[in-house]
């Protein structure tokens, strides 16, 4: 008869080649990790992983096992929080990560509102422009900005998201007005992650590459930039809407602005959306799409 024992550790170690992160992530001593998974190789009478002093890699058929038993630990795992979902109580940790800046300034001041709400919560927060794996990291939730690419995972959108091109009246002042886009070859433009900015032009997409004397992965360095006549920016509504309220920035090349952008919630689709997640997504959805 089949049996479990050592089959979750054995995935663990299989999906980060180490026993110790293995050990961490299931909260149990190297030891016993390396000990469950040895029964399970005894049990079975094969050999699953290579072991050396540096690396731990899986063997052939120790990647039949891991493909065949991998499902069958999910449907588990969702078994059993579609019975703990019958308490409908948000409890327990959740994973997110979210780009810096904006987890900074908007992510981070939520969640902190949202663990008052739920006092058996635990939230681990990761900030990074970086894109993690979610299933790799154990990641229950990812806020990502603007086009998505990754059709592996389930979206929810949470929030729309305007780019507005702008300049400050000093920056005009000193070298115009752009008011076609053949006419930003002319200019100094501040540089994000890309090389290019995204338009609308006769109710196309259109991308247009940009040149600059300032490049910089951080939107508050660009925005500050702006202010300081440097250059024309692109940037979304929520760093430059107060400044152009205000006047300190002007809007350029308003009838190529592109359309709304998507803020959204990404999570793995072979994940059933447990009910901290669930409640999670939509205190964000409703407090992000608010402005409150």
């Amino acid at each position: 008869m089949a049996q479990w024992q050592g089959v979750n550790e054995f995935i663990c170690v299989a999906e980060s080649q180490s026993f110790t992160v293995a050990a961490e992530r299931l909260g149990l001593s190297v030891v016993k990790v390396s000990r469950q998974v040895s029964a399970l190789e005894a049990s079975i009478g094969v050999k699953l992983l290579h072991r050396t002093t540096r690396k731990v890699a899986l063997t052939d058929a120790g990647k039949l096992y891991y493909q065949s038993c991998k499902p069958l630990v999910e449907g588990l795992e969702q078994a059993e929080l579609a019975v703990t979902q019958m308490q409908q109580q948000a409890k327990g940790l959740i994973r997110i990560t979210a780009p810096t800046t904006y987890g900074e300034r908007f992510i981070g001041p939520l969640l902190n509102d949202f663990l008052l709400q739920h006092p058996q919560l635990d939230v681990e927060l990761i900030f990074t422009n970086r894109k993690l794996d979610l299933i790799e990291q154990h990641i229950d939730v990812a806020i990502r900005l603007g086009q998505l690419r990754d059709s592996t995972m389930i979206a929810k959108r949470l929030a729309n998201r305007q780019l507005y091109v702008c300049a400050s009246p000093s920056y005009i002042a000193k070298f115009g007005e752009p008011h076609t886009l053949s006419e930003l070859s002319q200019h100094q433009c501040l540089m994000g992650t890309l090389s290019h900015w995204r338009f609308q032009d006769s109710n196309r997409p259109r991308t247009v590459q940009i040149n600059g004397r300032m490049s910089c992965n951080s939107g508050q360095v660009l925005y500050d930039s702006a202010l300081k006549g440097l250059g024309l920016v692109q940037l979304p509504d929520y760093y430059v809407q107060s400044a152009l309220e205000n006047g300190q920035l002007v809007e350029v090349l308003s009838r190529y602005r592109d359309v709304n952008e998507g803020i959204w919630a990404l999570y793995p689709h072979n994940r059933q959306l447990s009910y901290k997640v669930k409640v999670l997504i939509e205190f964000l959805q409703k407090r992000l799409s608010t402005g409150t």
